[in-house]
C-alpha cells in the first residue's frame, strides 16, 4: 500500500492476492482472470485486491448478509450464491429502488458541483429520453424525487453515513495526523478544511474530511482550536494520538507566537513518542515562495492580460488553448484572487510565455499599453519567474503522487533542494542551461541592445533563489528532525543498529537477526510487512511503523478539494449552510462509498 523498499512508490498490484477466506467473509471469489475479486451477489467486479476495497464494497452494498453469522450459515451461503440462488437477497420494493436511484442521482449531482435545483432539470432529461426510446418504463420515474429540497436532504444524509463510517474507523487509529488547509477558499467567505490521515491496527491507511470550520465564525486561533478539539472529540479521537500536522505557510497557521500549530502542539503531549510533526507548505507548494519569486508583480499584469483576453478577444484562434484551459480549472468566470492562484500555477505561466508576442500584438489592436514588452528588467523577471515556478510544479505534482510514506515524500523535497543549489550556482555562473524561458528573453534582448553588455544582474536573481531554499529549509525542518527514523523505517535490515534509537537498538538487532522476517521483507511491500510484524516482539518498532505511516505523505486530498472548489465556484458560492458546504465537500473528496442500505432504510423509516 505504501512505499516498496526497492521503489519509491509501490506498485499497487504486487504482492496484492486473492485470499481464500475472503469468500466466507465478503462473499466474492478469485475470477478466472485472476485480477480483481468477483462478487457473487452482485456478479461485479471489484479492480482491486487490497482486502479494504473488497469490504468496502461488501459493507456498502451487502450488508444484509451480515445476519448469517456462524461458519456453517456462511458456508452454506456461499455455496448457495455460487449456484446462482438470489432468493435470500432483500429484495428491494419499487419504492426502495426509487430511493436508492434519487440517492445515487443525488451524489452524481454533489460530485459534479451542480445546484440544488438541478435536479428537476435531469428529471425532466431522463423522461424525455425514456419516453422516446423505452415508452413503457417511463413510470419508473414517478417515484424519483429529485426536487431541490429533497436533494438538500438526501446530501446531507449521505455525508451522515460518510462520517458515520469515518468515525467507526477513526476510533480504531493508533496514530493519525492533521492537514489544516486555509488556502483553498478562493472565491468568497473563507473556511478551514481540516483532513485527517489514520493508520488502524493493520496499518491501513484512511484520509477523508474531519470537517469544515467558517472562519468568519471561528476568528481567534483560539477559537479555531476549540472547533477542531470538538471535531476530534465527536469522531472518538484523542489529541495523544495525533503524530503530525501538515499546514498551509499563513500567520494563522505557523505564527510564531500566535500560530495554531503553536497551540495544539503544546496541547498534543504523547508520552514516549515524537513531538507532533509539523510540516508547511506541503499544501498549495505553487504558492509557497511565489511572492517573494515574483519580484516585479509580473503575476498582476499578466492577470490584466487574460481578464481583457477573456473578455475582447474570446475569438481569437491564437487564444482558444489558454482559454480552453482557464474555462476547464474555474470555469468562464472566474474572481481576481483564483485567477491569480491559477497563474501562479507554472504550466499556464509557461502557455502565456510561449503566446507573449501574440498578446503583445493584442493589446496593440484594443489600444492597450504594451510598455512592459520594452522594459528589459521586467522582460527577464518574467523569464526567471517561469522557470522558477515550472520547477515549483514539478515538485507540487510529485508531491500529489499517494499510497507513499513520508519517506519518500520528504526525498522529493529533498532532491527538489538538490536541485535549488543547482539553480543558485548556474546563476552566479551566469549559465542558463536550467532556465530556457530566461535564456530566451536574454537571447532576444541581446539581438535587440547589441551595445549594452549587461542585460540582467545575476545577484538580484541569486537572492531570490536564496529565500526560496530558506523557505523549504524552514517549513520541512521538522522532517530533517526525524531524517533517521524515516530511514529506519523505510531500510530495517539496512539501518546499522548503532545510528539508531537507544530505545530500539535492541528490537533492530533482533529484528536483523531472524531470517524468516528478512524473506518476508524481500517479497512483500513495506506496508504489508509492518502490518504482519509482531506488536508483541517488536512494540517500538511497530509503533515507529504507525506514527511514519500516519504522515501525510501527498497532497492529493486537499488538492482535489481545490479544484473541487475553483471548477465550482460559481455553485458553490449561491447561499450554502456550512452543513451543506460541508457534506458537498467529503462527498468530492471521500474515497468511501455510501452505505446505500442503510441510506434506504433511514428514509424508508422516516
Amino acid at each position: 500500500m505504501w512505499m516498496t523498499p526497492k521503489r519509491i512508490r509501490m506498485e499497487v498490484d504486487e504482492a496484492l492476492v486473492f485470499r481464500p477466506e475472503w469468500t466466507q467473509r465478503y462473499l466474492v471469489v478469485e475470477p478466472p482472470e485472476g485480477d480483481g475479486a468477483l462478487c457473487l451477489v452482485c456478479r461485479r467486479l471489484v479492480a482491486s485486491t487490497r482486502e479494504r476495497d473488497v469490504r468496502r464494497h461488501y459493507e456498502a452494498e451487502h450488508e444484509f448478509y451480515e445476519r448469517f453469522v456462524g461458519d456453517e450459515e456462511r458456508a452454506a451461503l456461499v455455496e448457495r450464491l455460487r449456484q446462482g440462488d438470489m432468493s435470500l437477497a432483500a429484495v428491494l420494493t419499487p419504492e426502495e429502488r426509487a430511493t436508492r436511484a434519487g440517492l445515487g442521482l443525488c451524489r452524481f449531482l454533489a460530485l459534479k458541483g451542480r445546484g440544488w435545483g438541478e435536479g428537476d432539470f435531469v428529471h425532466q432529461c431522463m423522461e424525455v429520453l425514456l419516453r422516446e426510446v423505452l415508452p413503457d418504463h417511463v413510470g419508473v420515474l414517478e417515484g424519483i424525487d429529485l426536487s431541490p429540497e429533497i436533494t438538500r436532504q438526501r446530501i446531507l444524509s449521505i455525508d451522515s453515513n460518510l462520517r458515520s463510517q469515518l468515525f467507526s474507523r477513526a476510533r480504531d487509529f493508533k496514530a493519525y495526523s492533521l492537514a489544516l488547509d486555509d488556502q483553498a477558499f478562493v472565491a468568497y467567505e473563507n473556511y478551514l478544511l481540516v483532513f485527517i490521515r489514520g493508520v488502524g491496527r493493520d496499518l491501513e491507511v484512511q484520509e477523508d474530511l474531519l470537517t469544515i470550520i467558517n472562519l468568519t465564525h471561528h476568528f481567534s486561533v483560539g477559537a479555531l482550536m476549540s472547533a477542531i478539539l470538538e471535531a476530534l472529540q465527536t469522531a472518538g479521537l484523542s489529541l495523544q494520538r495525533m503524530v503530525g500536522l501538515t499546514t498551509t505557510h499563513t500567520l494563522r497557521m505557523i505564527g510564531e507566537n500566535s500560530g495554531l500549530v503553536s497551540y495544539m502542539r503544546e496541547k498534543a503531549v504523547s508520552p514516549n513518542c515524537w513531538n507532533v510533526i509539523h510540516y508547511s507548505g506541503f499544501l498549495h507548494l505553487e504558492l509557497l515562495s511565489s511572492y517573494d519569486v515574483d519580484i516585479n508583480q509580473i503575476i498582476n499584469t499578466i492577470s490584466e492580460w487574460v481578464v481583457m483576453i477573456k473578455t475582447r478577444g474570446v475569438r481569437r484562434p491564437e487564444f482558444q488553448p489558454l482559454l480552453t484551459e482557464s474555462e476547464s480549472e474555474h470555469g468562464e468566470r472566474v474572481n481576481g484572487r483564483c485567477l491569480n492562484n491559477w497563474l501562479r500555477r507554472g504550466k499556464t505561466l509557461k502557455l502565456i510565455f510561449s503566446l507573449r508576442k501574440e498578446i503583445e500584438a493584442f493589446l496593440v489592436s484594443v489600444g492597450a499599453t504594451t510598455v512592459h514588452f520594452t522594459d528589459k528588467q521586467w522582460l527577464c523577471d518574467f523569464g526567471f519567474l517561469v522557470d522558477i515556478m515550472d520547477y515549483l510544479r514539478e515538485i507540487s505534482e510529485e508531491l500529489q503522487i499517494s499510497k507513499v510514506f513520508a519517506a519518500a515524500a520528504f526525498e522529493r523535497i529533498c532532491t527538489f533542494e538538490a536541485k535549488l543549489d543547482s539553480l543558485q550556482r548556474h546563476m552566479e555562473e551566469v549559465n542558463l542551461t536550467d532556465f530556457p524561458a530566461f535564456s530566451i528573453v536574454v537571447d532576444e534582448l541581446k539581438q535587440q541592445f547589441k551595445e549594452d553588455q549587461k542585460i540582467f544582474d545575476p545577484d538580484r536573481y541569486q537572492m531570490v533563489i536564496a529565500r526560496l531554499q530558506k523557505d523549504f529549509e524552514r517549513h520541512f525542518k521538522d522532517l530533517r528532525f526525524i531524517k533517521k527514523d524515516l530511514e529506519l523505517f523505510a531500510n530495517p535490515f539496512n539501518f546499522k543498529p548503532e545510528y539508531a534509537p537507544i530505545s530500539v537498538r535492541v528490537e533492530l538487532t533482533k529484528l536483523q537477526a531472524n531470517t524468516d522476517l528478512w524473506n518476508e521483507y524481500r517479497v512483500k511491500d513495506l506496508g504489508q510487512f509492518y502490518a504482519g510484524l509482531s506488536g508483541e516482539a517488536y512494540p517500538i518498532i511497530k509503533g515507529v511503523a504507525y506514527k511514519v505511516a500516519s504522515l501525510f505523505d501527498s497532497n492529493q486530498i486537499c488538492d482535489k478539494a481545490f479544484s473541487y472548489l475553483t471548477r465550482n465556484q460559481h455553485t458553490l458560492s449561491q447561499p450554502l449552510t456550512d452543513e451543506h458546504l460541508q457534506a458537498l465537500f467529503r462527498v468530492a473528496t471521500t474515497e468511501m462509498d455510501p452505505r446505500w442500505d442503510d441510506l434506504v432504510r433511514e428514509r424508508n423509516d422516516s
